[in-house]
C-alpha cells in the first residue's frame, strides 16, 4: 500500500471512524491528472457496496471544500481491504497474530526482502514472523508492505521464506 502522507490520514481517520467504520488504510498515488485516493474501510459485519457509497459521499463533501487538502484534480475511491488485506497499523499486527503473513521490505534484512510466515505480532519496534521455524524479528521501518495471505492458517511444513 502507498501511504498517503500523514496530514491526510489524520483528516480522513476521523470522518471514517466517526460513521462507525474502521479506516484500514489511506494510499494516495499522485501522476498528474490521474491521482488517486484510495480508502480502505472495514467493519465486524464485512463491507458492502452500499458501505462504501456512503464513506464516499461523505469524504466527498469533507474534501471538496475551500481549501482541500489536496491540490487538483484526483478520482475517490472507497472499498474494503480485501481478503488478503493490508496491515498498515502497528496495531494490526497483534490483531491478526496467528494468522498467515506476507512482509515484503525496502531494503534487505537478514539477506531477505520478503517474509512469509505465521504472524505473531509486534513487539516494541519489531514485528515477529516465524518462518522455517525461527521467529524473524523485522524492524517496522523496514516494512515497505505487510499483507495476510488468504486461504492458510500456517503456511505448509518446510515453506522457506519469500518462495
Amino acid at each position: 500500500m502507498k501511504r498517503a502522507p500523514d496530514y491526510l490520514t489524520k483528516m480522513i481517520e476521523p470522518v471514517v471512524s466517526g460513521m462507525g467504520y474502521e479506516c484500514v488504510g489511506v494510499e494516495y498515488v499522485s501522476s498528474g491528472v490521474h491521482s488517486v485516493l484510495r480508502v480502505f474501510i472495514d467493519s465486524d459485519g464485512g463491507i458492502q457496496v452500499n458501505d462504501c457509497a456512503k464513506v464516499s459521499h461523505q469524504l466527498s463533501g469533507f474534501l471538496d471544500v475551500d481549501e482541500p487538502p489536496i491540490k487538483g484534480k484526483y478520482q475517490l475511491e472507497v472499498s474494503s481491504p480485501g481478503i488478503e488485506r493490508p496491515l498498515v497499523k502497528v496495531e494490526d499486527f497483534d490483531r491478526f497474530s496467528g494468522q498467515s503473513v506476507e512482509v515484503q521490505l525496502f531494503d534487505l534484512f537478514d539477506g531477505q526482502r520478503k517474509f512469509r510466515g505465521l504472524l505473531e505480532g509486534a513487539r516494541g519496534e519489531f514485528v515477529c514472523v516465524v518462518a522455517d521455524g525461527r521467529t524473524n524479528e523485522i524492524p517496522l521501518n523496514l516494512i515497505k508492505k505487510a499483507f495476510l495471505i488468504h486461504g492458510t492458517s500456517g503456511l505448509k511444513e518446510g515453506q522457506r521464506n519469500g518462495k
